[in-house]
């Protein structure tokens, strides 16, 4: 990286360790001692600038290393060189009673488990903040496993973590996401333009990743323009899933959007919907009659559909149909009645060549891939492998949500709220995919733009939400996006 960036690696680390200390400052409930215990490589060294920086601010600060001092090397053994206090192991120092702990031991590019005496010292930083103290960590907090948020034996649970440049999958992964805690971004003066030559396809899902793709409005819009969708209903008793998906795709700006309704849930699906239509079929050649109409792009299945071999026949329609490119939405039981049998989806996808996004939980991810992805490989392996192996953009859902396309791109939700975790809201995010789908959103765009503008209308909403909020809440989110586009293009 310092290379890359034709910066200096000390110069680098006097601009990372002043980050920290800036942090500390602020995080410290007063003046009183702080304890930084850095690590034998570079992470130690940002820990060395930072102790040296709050014992010039007047700080008392005490320093534990682990490891031995004449093994340092490099950057870290120059920055320990400048700093004028003790350095003591890092097991005679006690964290106890401190105003802050920094955690300097390892940095997001740990190798393998913390185990020995680094792994005592982590369990005494984490007792501490079990007891009220305030830990700050650097980059990551060490035993994070910045690649996958993943704990490599322990790690430490910090209040708040100071990293550097760009935040790192670590950073927005759970367990990672909250072992962080409040996440400082400090830009130390690495350069923009060293990212294509990094050339990353990880990215935090944001407008910055996909707004350029949402439609704009003419004068000349009409409402099979602004693109047709198809929602697939299920039985009586449980068409309320497909109703939201169908309004959420209206509301993500579909101009037209339709309930496939078997004949027995014609009259339920009407007696509640108004703006939605409802296009009544008959088994698997009704179904299709209805794919017949190119004008519907995008087609979402799932929701409420039923498990069984008739879902089985009806996604297969879908998926087969010949007709020009359309984007399939594949949700729920679309996706349970192929339990176990990815491998037949993807000859399905592969067959049709349309564009596929598949929605699963944790739970219909595990009963679809059961024979063919390891379930403790880490979220972002699994979604990538699951993109690649089916050819369909996953969108592996939860408080961390994936969104992995078959050429390696992924993106990370961030600050999803918990409220989200509420019947029909998993139906809503298929509906929003569907509608930026049928406006001829590409399908990894959609996809990612769907779940932040979810995440935006539950937090636009507040507490007390329930799944039929959400679209009623995405016109004032997407007023508010648009209105930042025209700002940034002034």
């Amino acid at each position: 990286m310092t290379i890359a960036a034709g910066i200096p690696g000390p110069a680098l680390m006097e601009a990372a360790g002043l980050a920290v200390a800036d942090e500390a400052a602020r995080l410290a409930r007063s003046r009183g001692r702080i304890v930084v215990y850095c690590g034998p490589g570079n992470n130690g060294g940002d820990g060395f600038v930072a102790a040296r920086r709050l014992r010039e601010r007047g700080y008392p600060v005490a320093l534990g290393l682990l490891g031995r001092r004449e093994a340092l090397s490099g950057d870290a053994a120059y920055a320990a060189g400048r700093f004028a206090g003790d350095i003591l192991p890092a097991e005679a120092v006690d964290p106890e009673g401190a105003s802050c702990v920094i955690d300097a031991l390892f940095g997001a590019g740990l190798a393998r488990d913390i185990d020995g005496e680094a792994r005592k010292l982590v369990e005494r930083i984490n007792a501490c903040k079990r007891f009220g103290g305030r830990v700050l960590a650097v980059d990551t907090p060490s035993g994070l496993d910045g690649a996958s948020g993943k704990i490599r034996g322990v790690a430490v649970e910090a209040t708040a973590s100071v990293t550097f440049f760009r935040l790192k999958p670590g950073h927005l992964l759970e367990p990672g996401r909250t072992l962080c805690g409040a996440i400082r971004l400090a830009d130390i003066g690495i350069p923009a333009s060293v990212l294509p030559r990094i050339a990353p396809r990880a990215f935090v899902n944001g407008p910055a990743l996909w707004q350029g793709a949402l439609p704009r409005l003419d004068a000349h819009a009409h409402k099979y323009a602004r693109g047709a969708a198809l929602v697939l209903s299920g039985p009586p008793h449980q068409t309320g899933a497909a109703r939201l998906a169908a309004r959420a795709a209206l509301r993500a700006g579909a101009g037209i959007v339709a309930l496939a309704s078997p004949p027995e849930s014609v009259a339920v699906n009407a007696a509640h919907s108004t703006a939605v239509m409802v296009a009544p079929f008959s088994g698997p050649s009704g179904f299709e009659s209805l794919l017949a109409d190119a004008r519907r792009r995008a087609v979402a299945l799932g929701p409420g559909a039923g498990v069984g071999t008739g879902t089985r026949k009806l996604v297969a329609a879908a998926l087969t149909r010949p007709s020009d490119r359309r984007t399939i939405v594949l949700d729920a039981d679309a996706l349970t009645s192929f339990s176990g049998e990815a491998d037949k989806l993807a000859q399905l996808i592969g067959r049709g060549g349309h564009a596929v996004v598949m929605t699963p939980h944790e739970g219909e991810f595990v009963r679809l891939f059961a024979a063919g992805i390891r379930a403790d490989d880490d979220k972002l392996a699994r979604a990538r492998e699951a993109a690649w192996l089916t050819g369909a953009v996953i969108v592996l859902k939860g408080a961390d949500t994936v969104v992995a396309a078959p050429d390696g791109r992924a993106a990370i939700g961030w600050d999803l709220p918990p409220t989200l975790a509420t019947a029909g809201s998993g139906d809503v995010l298929t509906g929003f995919v569907a509608g930026l789908a049928a406006q001829g959103v590409p399908p990894f765009e959609a996809a990612a733009a769907a779940v932040w503008l979810h995440g935006a209308a539950a937090r636009a909403f507040g507490p007390g939400l329930i799944a039929e909020d959400l679209p009623e809440a995405l016109p004032g989110v997407l007023a508010r996006l648009h209105g930042r586009d025209r700002m940034g293009s002034d």
